[in-house]
This record gives structure tokens, C-alpha cells and sequence, in this order.
């Protein structure tokens, strides 16, 4: 069995709106140095039978589990 990771992020230039809110509200609490935050999703997978998982999880990307038009990800195994 193959523990996954695959981080999902918005590709560069694309408006990331949880980000900014992100960034915003840590400004608004005194973290003023805080600028470009940027908002992803981490999935965490469980793959058996599978001779290469990193090249699974690439194909699983490419179909579900990231919009390729305007999100970018990067999987790692171990």
C-alpha cells in the first residue's frame, strides 16, 4: 500500500478570493509583513495494487480531483 499526498492550488494569476480573505484578516490581527496567501486543498490517499501510485494519483488528478484550467498540483509518495 502507497500513502498519497496531492496538493491542489490555483494556478499563478488566478484570483485566489479565500487567500485574500485570508491574508486580510491576518493583516487585520497584526500580522501586517502577511501578503500573497494563497488557499489549496490536501487530499491523502490509501492506494493498494498499485505498481505506480504516483502516476495513478496523476491520472486521478487529471479526471477529478483538480481543475487543470486553473489549478496546479504536485503529488508525493511515501
Amino acid at each position: 500500500m502507497a500513502k498519497v499526498k496531492v496538493h491542489v492550488f490555483l494556478k499563478p494569476g488566478v484570483l485566489d478570493v479565500q487567500g485574500k480573505a485570508v491574508e486580510g484578516a491576518l493583516q487585520g490581527l497584526g500580522w501586517t509583513g502577511v501578503s500573497n496567501a494563497r488557499v489549496g486543498k490536501l487530499i491523502e490517499l490509501d492506494l493498494k495494487g498499485v505498481d505506480d501510485p504516483a502516476a495513478e494519483a496523476k491520472k486521478m488528478c487529471e479526471a477529478l480531483l483538480a481543475n487543470t484550467v486553473i489549478e496546479s498540483y504536485r503529488v508525493e509518495v511515501g
